[in-house]
């Protein structure tokens, strides 16, 4: 079987609009207070003698009683999974108070985009080095059968898997962000497998996890919905809120850091003595203030130098005496 073969068939989807038999809330109150009516009225006719048989007001207290099952009201962004029995009869999303089929069973959820912070977690980059890594996620569902049926959230939310009622939306969503963090930390550690911690690790011009800023987020962000396609969960956006060395290996890679910034530094001071030097002489002798033979130039060259580049202040001394 062809990779693209297989992609295709875990992008498939089963989700569709509930078609059943469903109406206006308001409409089948309406209905539901009428039958209540009209079996206060057979009951009194039967007792006045008007009506021969009670048939009429069991019919409509029975149906008095069973029709409210039926009554659904929904929020915006929420949904419910419709079941017929344990069969999926399709996804209900119309807004407000409405009636349904009272035979089906509805399990609610919610698709509004909610935040996942994770514990920061310790893995290894791709040169070895332990560091602590964290990220952020804005996650959200979109595809309810696949969140429903094809991982075991009901059993994950602490439910049955025959009662629905026993599990709550929250209940629901926790277990949906339970399933996220785990793959997300495997995601997580994926890509921080696939960089250098920073530009002391990596070759030269080497996407590293400092630097790469929002090329990393969006590697993350592919994998993350890449292991994800299965559960009908999806991440919107994910960014790395933290990273560091690990502690054992911190105090070591500060002393590194600190290393190279001196060298840096010193590199840039040498760089610009060098230049004043050069200054110097070429001034003094295009000013005629001093002849220096190749010896004396050396000498005074030594001496600028040890000026602008010591780490003190330098002690001038007074020579009183001749040049030579």
């Amino acid at each position: 079987m062809s990779k693209q073969y297989q992609n295709n068939i875990i992008m498939e989807t089963k989700e569709f609009e509930f078609k059943g038999l469903a109406m206006n809330g308001f409409v089948a109150l309406f209905i539901l207070f009428v039958i209540i009516g009209l079996s206060i009225w057979s009951l009194v006719a039967f007792v006045s003698g008007q009506l021969a048989s009670p048939i009429l007001f069991v019919i409509g207290m029975l149906l008095a009683c069973i029709l409210p099952i039926g009554f659904r009201k929904l929020e915006p962004n929420e949904a419910m999974v419709m079941l017929f029995f344990g069969k999926y009869k399709g996804t209900f999303t119309k807004t407000g108070f409405h009636w349904v089929n009272f035979l089906m069973t509805s399990k609610k959820v919610s698709l509004r985009a909610r935040n996942l912070n994770p514990d920061n977690i310790k893995v290894n980059d791709k040169t070895g080095n332990p560091i602590m890594i964290g990220q952020i996620l804005v996650w959200k569902l979109k595809d309810t059968y696949k969140a429903m049926f094809e991982i075991d959230s009901q059993t994950m939310a602490g439910g049955s898997a025959g009662n629905a009622a026993t599990v709550s939306v929250s209940n629901r969503m926790r277990a949906f962000e339970s399933f996220i963090q785990v793959q997300s930390d495997a995601a997580l550690r994926e890509v921080a497998g696939m960089y250098a911690y920073d530009e002391n690790e990596a070759e030269t011009g080497e996407l590293t996890l400092r630097s790469g800023g929002k090329e990393i987020n969006d590697v993350l962000l592919a994998k993350l919905n890449e292991r994800l396609t299965m559960s009908g969960l999806e991440v919107l956006e994910a960014r790395i809120n933290y990273l560091a060395y690990s502690p054992e290996i911190a105090a070591v890679m500060l002393r590194r850091q600190q290393a190279a910034a001196i060298i840096s530094a010193r590199e840039k001071i040498v760089e610009g003595a060098v230049s004043m030097v050069r200054m110097a002489l070429d001034k003094l002798k295009a000013e005629g203030v001093v002849e220096l033979d190749e010896e004396r130039k050396a000498a005074m060259v030594s001496n600028l130098m040890v000026v602008l580049c010591a780490d003190e202040s330098a002690q001038p001394v007074v020579n009183t005496g001749s040049l030579y």
